[in-house]
């Protein structure tokens, strides 16, 4: 087994999932800012304006799917809904390209190419942030058989019902936020190598949709979660309308391209 007996509070009350979700962000924008440095037809001030807005509306949709999610919780507690911490990938990435596809509407990019270019790095990102979560002990596994080798153990951390259902002290989990890690950084590889393959505008960030989305309903089977609809995570069943949505334009939609584009 694997003990992670790092306290979540990295400082104060500044804890590492924080520290990790910042650098996260810090780092997707960073990876758009290369991008153009490198040559994408699309201005800095353009990915700014998309930062300032994307951030926030991901942050704000990535809390009410949690909300959501965890209501039975929340409903007896209803003054953790702003106070307490807790996000969810999907409505991080869901809700920012909400956000910037309105932007879009009102500006003169194409909100498909911008998200290609996004795509790589977004699931960086999320390598990224998983790391806070393997140390705050959220969005863990089901208990791990006594065999499993790589079993994670929280040996200090205290009973929370908003990141788990039952205490973590002590009981042998699945590292599903490790597995994810390894899955992303690999996800990260491929779409490295398709970017400017496919066409048109929006087909890279559909092939991460679709990716991730498969690897969330399975992965999920493995996650400590609460049933949301026939039996599923909410995850599970957003995952599948999104893979859905997302098979179905690339069949119809999505062409290989033999030259890359100009922003390799």
């Amino acid at each position: 087994m694997i003990t992670i007996n790092i306290d979540p509070v990295a400082f104060l009350n500044v804890r590492w999932y924080g520290i990790m979700v910042a650098l996260a962000i810090a780092v997707l924008i960073l990876w758009i800012m290369w991008q153009v440095k490198r040559g994408a037809n699309i201005s800095y001030d353009t990915v700014l304006t998309a930062a300032v807005i994307g951030i926030p509306s991901g942050i704000v949709v990535s809390r009410l799917l949690h909300v959501i999610d965890r209501w039975g919780y929340y409903i007896q507690n209803p003054g953790q809904i702003i106070s307490a911490e807790g996000l969810t990938i999907y409505g991080a990435v869901l809700g920012a390209a909400l956000g910037i596809w309105v932007y879009s509407k009102f500006s003169n990019f194409r909100f498909g190419y911008l998200a290609d270019l996004l795509a790589p790095g977004i699931i960086l990102a999320q390598a990224i942030g998983r790391v806070g979560c393997t140390i705050n002990g959220c969005c863990h596994g089901i208990k791990a058989p006594s065999w499993l080798p790589w079993g994670i153990i929280y040996p200090s951390h205290p009973y929370n019902y908003y990141v788990s259902p039952f205490s973590l002290k002590d009981v042998p989990l699945h590292p599903t936020q490790i597995y994810e890690i390894i899955f992303n950084l690999i996800v990260f590889g491929v779409l490295f190598k398709l970017r400017g393959r496919f066409k048109p505008d929006g087909s890279l960030f559909l092939i991460y949709l679709g990716i991730y989305s498969s690897w969330r309903v399975g992965i999920s089977f493995l996650r400590e979660g609460t049933p949301f609809l026939f039996g599923l995570h909410q995850a599970q069943v957003i995952g599948l309308i999104v893979l859905a949505i997302a098979i179905f334009w690339l069949v119809y939609k999505a062409r290989w391209v033999k030259t890359e584009s100009s922003v390799q």
